[in-house]
């Protein structure tokens, strides 16, 4: 449907007498409200509601981990984009109009900017806590240990957005008991309503969600946008309330990619074994805490990267700013990591005399490797084996004649050839699978089986988001594979089923494909117990398969089609991962995660040295996916990685300067476009998790956190530049 251009998303919403809701936003960084004042703007015609934090009748406050961020700005506003008021109107210009009518008094402050500062102290405090959102320390062996050899270095990551294309977008219809029903394009519905129903003050049944068509997501859904706000108005007014946010302000309603920056020093023996690692990580969260907590514990528990290290001593710091709000996306803290290790893992070969991949190899963690966090790796880490395997591939051609579309700067004719240099770099990461520390991660799957126009069926019901990923296919093939039929059905997501967690953490196929396949085997047990009961034959000796039921002694027991009847076997389950640990406040350590994934990334670049302009000429992959479900899908997934992690390593930046967003608009922050990406090699290992269902391991972080650090180390080679921060500019490499 998405390819024919039939699929309806969220945006395409629609109800008979719907309004249209607007946000009015500050347009300061950090500053007091002293007075809002909302008269004109109700009294324009073809408005019905102006609406302020006084109308919020339930708790102003929401957020992911910790609710911290106001649902409408009260005594001051703390990011460019706040919201502070709400209008409902007839008409979406009608309700532009209006907000152009409210006038909000401001008293404007000093915005804190840098997130370093605002950990040591030196800005003022922004929330009653302080600055820091969470500290991590990860300690390991011997903290003074000593090398022959010691690199160091300084990294910066600009802000990324995620860039999806479908933006915020809901609607939102009263209903005659009092609540209000939410179709809203989201990647959780659960903790959406958790904190809807907590700014409503309504009960958890008065407020229900079903998943509106999504149009991408990379984590920037994970927080409400639209949601409370929607559902104010509708309450409000008594009518559906339709929102949806234009580009730019897109780029104020959702979260981004943290920056960072990073000191790391790497002492190691003159053979390039490691002796330890030291680091400080500074993650800017913005404003509001959102999922900052989590995302200082994996840059702290990756933070060395997939390798052996004895002697290890990173700490994390998350820190509230007046910047714009960071938490979710792909990656999640293990993209900043990976571009600090790999940086220093490159200077570290060049200081030892040895290449790249040698030195990465000789340092290369595998199945029962330690973590620093002491957590044994206890499945497949081949980590040698997917450097050997992109290394392996053969180089791609210099370019033969005079073809511009393979030159930097392409038909812009900046260069036939000359100043242009060709690099190759590589680059391994780690990233941790499903939800950590502790958190209690599970998903709820019913299955139903029954006869449909004399056919069996089967019906899945979950609330696990499909955003993209290709969920729904995969649910069905796993319940076509359990129970041997054809017809498949996945209703649509919504509340009404258990929560089924966020769709992030590359988490959805193993623990929804865990509860949907849990769910699939109840109701084939109960089916077999039926059959056994009736024939006399063994349950162990039952299988399904094309519609028939078979048994190892006696063939074919019969048709399923028969065998239902008019009986529904119908089951739920609530199924849950092996547990794990929260991490010691002192030291970090603890079993904190559920599984490990890793890729690797060879980039070949050519690069016009006097312009600075860059050409990615190819981009190979090695990734272990434990069981490539669907293994086209799998593909999809490390292409896509691959693409958002160029974009960070050669254009995507959200410019900010004083807590202000200079580029909120696809002109001016770019992403890269099919004529940016190169051809992929893919080499895809299935080393299955023993502890994982049919042993896959979740794909879609793993390739975005190598491919950054692997385009800029050829950029590196091909320049002789130090390339400490990204995105690459032309003016790093060419000097401007």
């Amino acid at each position: 449907m998405k390819v024919k251009g039939e699929f309806a998303y969220a945006s395409d919403l629609w109800h008979e007498d719907m309004l249209w809701g607007a946000t009015l936003r500050s347009p300061h960084p950090h500053a007091r409200v002293t007075g809002i004042h909302i008269a004109e703007a109700l009294a324009v015609p073809g408005v019905y509601a102006v609406l302020t934090h006084a109308d919020v009748p339930g708790v102003n406050r929401y957020g992911l981990e910790h609710p911290d961020q106001p649902v409408l700005a009260e005594a001051v506003v703390r990011y460019q984009g706040e919201p502070v008021a709400l209008v409902a109107a007839d008409h979406p210009e009608t309700a532009r109009r209006a907000l152009a009518r409210v006038t909000v008094d401001y008293e404007v402050l000093e915005p804190v900017t840098d997130a370093e500062a605002a950990v040591a102290g030196t800005a003022a405090a922004l929330h009653p806590g302080g600055n820091v959102v969470r500290h991590v320390p990860v300690l390991a062996g011997d903290q003074y240990a000593e090398a022959e050899v010691v690199v160091s270095g300084t990294y910066e990551v600009g802000m990324q957005d995620q860039a999806f294309l479908g933006p915020e977008s809901g609607l939102a219809v009263p209903a005659e008991d009092g609540g209000v029903d939410l179709y809203v394009a989201t990647q959780w519905l659960h903790v959406d309503q958790r904190q809807i129903v907590a700014a409503l003050g309504l009960p958890e049944d008065k407020v229900r969600l079903t998943l509106g068509g999504v149009g991408g997501a990379f984590g920037g859904r994970e927080d409400l946008s639209i949601q409370v706000h929607a559902c104010l108005l509708a309450l409000h007014t008594g009518k559906p309330v339709k929102m949806v946010y234009n580009r730019e302000e897109s780029f104020f309603g959702h979260v981004h990619r943290h920056p960072a920056r990073m000191y790391y020093e790497h002492g190691a023996r003159r053979d390039g074994t490691l002796v330890y690692v030291r680091a400080k990580i500074y993650l800017d969260g913005g404003a509001y805490a959102s999922s900052t907590p989590a995302v200082v514990a994996n840059a702290a528990t990756l933070g060395v990267g997939p390798y052996e290290v004895p002697n290890v001593r990173v700490e994390c710091w998350g820190a509230y700013t007046n910047n714009p709000p960071c938490g979710a996306m792909r990656g999640f803290g293990a993209v900043q990591a990976a571009f600090g290790y790999e940086s220093q893992m490159d200077r570290l070969a060049e200081a030892c005399g040895l290449d790249p991949v040698e030195i990465r190899l000789r340092n290369a963690m595998r199945e029962g490797s330690t973590m620093p966090t002491g957590q044994i790796v206890d499945s497949a880490a081949p980590v040698a084996t997917l450097l050997r395997g992109v290394a392996d591939l053969p180089l791609p051609s210099s370019p033969g004649g005079l073809d511009l579309r393979r030159l930097p700067g392409g038909v812009s004719n900046t260069t036939h050839g000359e100043g242009v240099v060709r690099g190759v770099g590589y680059a391994v990461g780690i990233k941790n699978i499903c939800f950590s520390e502790g958190f209690d991660d599970y998903s709820t799957a019913r299955v139903r089986l029954r006869l449909v126009g004399g056919e069996p069926a089967a019906t899945v019901y979950t609330a696990a988001c499909e955003v993209g990923q290709g969920l729904i296919t995969v649910l069905q093939q796993i319940v076509r594979t359990e129970l041997g039929i054809e017809r498949v059905t996945v209703e649509p997501a919504d509340t009404s089923t258990g929560n089924a967690g966020s769709t992030s953490a590359s988490r959805q196929t193993y623990v929804t494909g865990g509860a949907v396949r849990a769910a699939a085997l109840a109701v084939r047990s109960a089916l077999f117990a039926d059959v056994a009961s009736r024939s006399g034959t063994q349950r162990s000796e039952l299988s399904l398969s094309g519609g028939k039921i078979l048994s190892t002694m006696d063939g074919v027991v019969g048709e399923l089609a028969d065998v239902l009847g008019d009986r529904d076997y119908d089951e739920t389950v609530e199924w849950r991962h092996r547990p794990t640990e929260t991490l010691d406040p002192e030291t970090g350590r603890g079993n904190a995660h559920v599984q490990y994934g890793f890729a690797a990334h060879r980039a070949v670049v050519d690069v016009d040295v006097e312009l600075g302009l860059v050409k990615v000429v190819a981009l190979d992959c090695a990734q272990d996916v434990g069981r490539a479900m669907n293994p086209q899908a799998v593909a999809g997934q490390i292409h896509g990685g691959s693409a958002q992690g160029l974009g960070l390593a050669l254009m995507e930046e959200i410019q900010i300067e004083g807590g202000v967003i200079r580029n909120p608009s696809f002109t001016d922050y770019l992403i890269p476009t099919v004529l940016d990406m190169p051809p992929m090699n893919v080499e895809v290992l299935e080393l299955a998790d023993p502890h994982a269902p049919y042993g896959l391991r979740g794909v879609g972080e793993p390739p975005t956190i190598s491919s950054t650090p692997a385009i800029v180390a050829a950029i590196r080679q091909a320049t002789g530049k130090a390339l400490t921060r990204v995105p690459v500019r032309p003016e790093h490499i060419a000097g401007i």
